[in-house]
């Protein structure tokens, strides 16, 4: 078995509830709350373990909520290395107003990490002796500088792993400039990559093509929400359609898309085949309410139906 980890500089308890209605001035009465440990990495790390892999997920906790999160990375089995600092763990709300059937969720910032806190998740990763994939996922918090993905590329370099990146705004644009395996952009994120508000369908390989011409990363998969995604490298471009599901929440979808490439790259699979199978997983997390993830049987059971429509097409096209 490949090792994989997962790092998140701001992970966080995501709590999600249902609600009749929101009214501005009125008293709301939810539904019991779901609480589950979330953050960008983490969830990878989450999704990982339900497909039957066994991540390390290394973190920075603090305060009471962190020992609570602790705690529930605990009870999912999650390997952990936890990073203790001084701040809270925050806490995020995923509200679901029946009366619309929309989702509304809230985002809270993370706590500022020291130097010598971000440094030692850092440190962390270092001392693993062999590692075969590196996923950094999710947002900075303050305090921790853009040049930690260039040390993180280091790192991965030294250790001969596979650096993925998956996170936004400027910390993705600085993250590409120092390199990695593979990038998930979606497409917001990669115009904003390109310096665009907007790119057209055509824009969408040679801008990708840019990146990885100047070393930036040597695969570029852009999500695309329910249309599935494009696969980009050097010399290939692939189109993947999403397998058609009733969606019941987007949280997670594509942190279960990272998941689903990384635990097929460490069977062995095919770039291509790793990135449907993330597809796979990505649609699988949209059939869960809430903050769920991906379940193994569900992103097997979509990966296997758009196996058989792609072979369908295959050779309905060399007729």
């Amino acid at each position: 078995m490949s090792t994989i980890i997962t790092i998140t500089f701001s992970p966080c308890i995501d709590k999600s509830t249902t609600v009749t209605s929101i009214i501005p001035e009125k008293k709301i009465h939810c539904t019991p709350p779901k609480l589950e440990p979330g953050g960008g990495g983490i969830n990878v790390a989450r999704a990982l373990r339900k497909l039957g892999e066994d991540p390390i997920a290394i973190f920075p906790s603090g305060g009471y909520t962190g020992k609570f999160f602790n705690h529930l990375m605990a009870i999912e089995n999650i390997h952990s290395t936890i990073v203790e600092v001084e701040g809270e763990t925050r806490e995020n709300l995923i509200v679901l107003d029946q009366s619309i059937k929309a989702q509304y969720r809230f985002g809270m910032p993370g706590a500022a990490l020291s130097e010598k806190e971000w440094s030692e998740c850092l440190q962390a990763l270092a001392t693993v002796k062999e590692v075969d994939y590196i996923v950094v996922s999710g947002s900075l918090p303050p305090g921790v500088p853009m040049r930690v993905f260039g040390q993180l590329d280091e790192i991965a370099a030294s250790k001969k792993a596979r650096l993925i990146i998956d996170t936004s705004g400027e910390v993705l644009k600085t993250a590409a400039v120092h390199g990695a395996y593979l990038l998930k952009p979606n497409l917001g994120e990669l115009a904003y990559l390109a310096g665009v508000e907007e790119l057209l369908p055509s824009e969408l390989v040679p801008v990708s093509r840019s990146l990885i011409r100047n070393g930036s990363c040597q695969v570029v998969l852009i999500s695309q929400g329910s249309a599935g995604a494009t696969l980009i490298t050097k010399n290939t471009v692939e189109k993947i359609a999403a397998p058609s599901v009733t969606i019941r929440s987007t949280v997670g979808a594509g942190d279960s898309m990272v998941a689903g490439i990384v635990y097929f790259l460490s069977l062995g699979k095919s770039l291509s085949e790793a990135a449907r199978f993330g597809v796979a997983c990505g649609t699988a997390a949209t059939m869960n309410p809430g903050t769920e993830l991906c379940k193994k049987q569900d992103a097997f059971h979509l990966y296997e139906l758009m196996e058989v429509s792609r072979q369908q097409s295959s050779a309905a096209y060399q007729v």
